[in-house]
């Protein structure tokens, strides 16, 4: 029981140091940090970006990116670290090219063929309107 007691006080430290909050220079840097954390997507929710979730990876990654930043790398080597380390889903807008040519064309494919099934039932419908008899119409009046 002592040594669980003398582990979680050793882990005390780690605890509290994950929980301070971010140090930034000056304002344009954290101008810098929320948009590229915005542009990130937290690798455990999945549907939230690094700067919504609270998670503890997505914790640990905001401190990660902006280590880099103030080490001196730009966006585009910070994102490619992030990729190299999660895969090309840890980006929100994932580049076009093989790979993901179904993601940026899904949307617009399913708008397509949805519009290809409306206009299949107006066309039926406009078919099955235009046969019917045309003294059937004049029969139901009834004045």
């Amino acid at each position: 029981m002592r040594w669980l007691l003398a582990l979680l006080l050793l882990m005390l430290p780690l605890a509290v140091v994950a929980q301070q909050p971010l140090q930034f220079r000056d304002g344009a840097e954290e101008r810098r940090f929320h948009d590229l954390a915005a542009q990130l997507r937290c690798v455990q929710c999945q549907n939230q970006s690094l700067a919504d979730s609270n998670a503890q990876i997505a914790q640990d990654l905001r401190r990660e990116v902006l280590q880099l930043m103030q080490q001196g790398h730009d966006d585009a080597q910070i994102k490619q670290f992030l990729v190299a380390r999660y895969g090309e889903f840890v980006l929100y807008q994932p580049p076009l090219q093989p790979g993901t040519w179904l993601l940026w064309g899904g949307p617009l494919l399913m708008l397509g063929a949805g519009a290809l099934v409306v206009l299949g039932i107006v066309r039926r419908r406009g078919r099955t309107v235009g046969a019917a008899p045309a003294g059937k119409a004049d029969e139901g009046d009834g004045w």
